[in-house]
């Protein structure tokens, strides 16, 4: 007799660049054969609803910080007798609460917030000195409760992917058209894009005038995409290269939805960006691109994709005096001179454009 679907309830991560990295492990558990059902935060659902794999995005009705008991509980009566099995991926104590609320019977992740009595098939926490790349940390969850004859290994293509279909792309570079008609043509490969932001903090973000001036140096349009809350930094870029080269950078950051965000993404001609989540999209959709590091490492979050290049002063033999303080993982340089992005320059990141 044919084994019954197991539908499964995915928790997704609150950052961008971890739901990225999320897609392999979704990946191998749909290839074997369960139906899957991503609960997520608003602002994160996007992502899943260009992920291969995924059946179904829940939103949940979640803020930041606190439990939020009732609103939990509230949802997990409505998923109550669904799923089979879930996997949690955050690490939180409260990203455990629903699933264990729902009553679903098998409930898999990682130890993290001494969840103990939440899961009930669980991963320890990697030691921070062991920090493995995110996408193994999170695929690795498909090996709980496998039968396995040696260690737990991974094997097979770790890169995520994200694919939306050329009408979801077009019709929102359309509507972004239409709300900004001062913008210049969206056609494929006609523009670059720059993802200046960073939102875990400076420590991570390549300054300002390397931006700008890296942006006054390119020959296409340049669209700086980001939250809300970067649209200061962006319009700091826009306002210096467009003193260098009048009418060619263009703030967007705010000012498009994420999907709208995803498309111009997709179109690019290439894209820079920090270690970031806009970093991650543009690998998953296998776009050309150039990731600059400084307080975090491409060993723990690298942009997985054939076409990209990174730039580390870290590793860089060439580099002096050595930076023996990356990757320190601060949000802002505990040392005060900034040196792992400071003397990154604009034309290093463009001869590799």
């Amino acid at each position: 007799m044919a084994t019954a679907t197991k539908n499964a309830l995915i928790i997704a991560p609150q950052w961008i660049g971890d739901a990225v990295m999320t897609e392999p492990l979704l990946r191998r558990l749909a290839a074997r054969g369960e139906r899957l059902t991503v609960a997520a935060l608003p602002w994160i659902a996007p992502v899943y609803r260009v992920m291969p794999g995924v059946a179904e995005v829940i939103e949940m009705p979640f803020k930041h910080g606190g439990l939020q008991l009732m609103g939990r509980l509230k949802l997990a009566n409505q998923l109550r007798g669904k799923f089979d099995v879930a996997y949690v991926c955050p690490n939180s104590l409260k990203s455990a609460l629903l699933p264990w609320m729902a009553g679903v019977a098998k409930r898999v992740g990682y130890t993290g917030e001494m969840r103990f009595g939440l899961l009930t098939d669980r991963l320890d926490n990697p030691q921070t000195e062991e920090r493995p790349p995110m996408v193994e940390w999170y695929a690795a969850l498909s090996l709980v409760g496998q039968s396995l004859t040696g260690p737990m290994k991974l094997v097979g293509d770790l890169r995520p992917v994200l694919k939306a279909g050329v009408g979801v792309l077009d019709d929102s570079l359309e509507e972004l058209s239409t709300n900004m008609p001062t913008l210049p043509t969206l056609a494929k490969h006609s523009y670059v894009v720059f993802a200046p932001g960073a939102e875990y903090g400076p420590a991570k973000r390549w300054p300002a005038k390397h931006f700008a001036e890296l942006a006054a140096k390119i020959d296409r349009p340049v669209f700086l995409l980001g939250s809300g809350k970067e649209f200061d930094i962006c319009q700091e870029i826009a306002t210096a290269a467009n003193a260098q080269k009048p009418g060619n950078c263009f703030n967007l950051a705010g000012q498009t939805n994420l999907m709208q965000a995803f498309a111009l993404i997709a179109y690019a001609h290439r894209v820079v960006s920090n270690d970031s989540g806009l970093m991650h999209v543009a690998a998953a959709f296998g776009v050309p691109q150039v990731a600059v590091f400084g307080s975090s490492s491409p060993e723990h979050t690298p942009p997985l994709n054939d076409r990209a290049r990174v730039v580390w002063l870290r590793v860089d033999a060439n580099y002096q005096p050595p930076l023996a303080c990356s990757p320190c993982y601060e949000r802002t340089c505990p040392l005060g001179h900034m040196r792992c992005l400071e003397d990154v320059s604009a034309e290093r990141v463009y001869r590799l454009l």
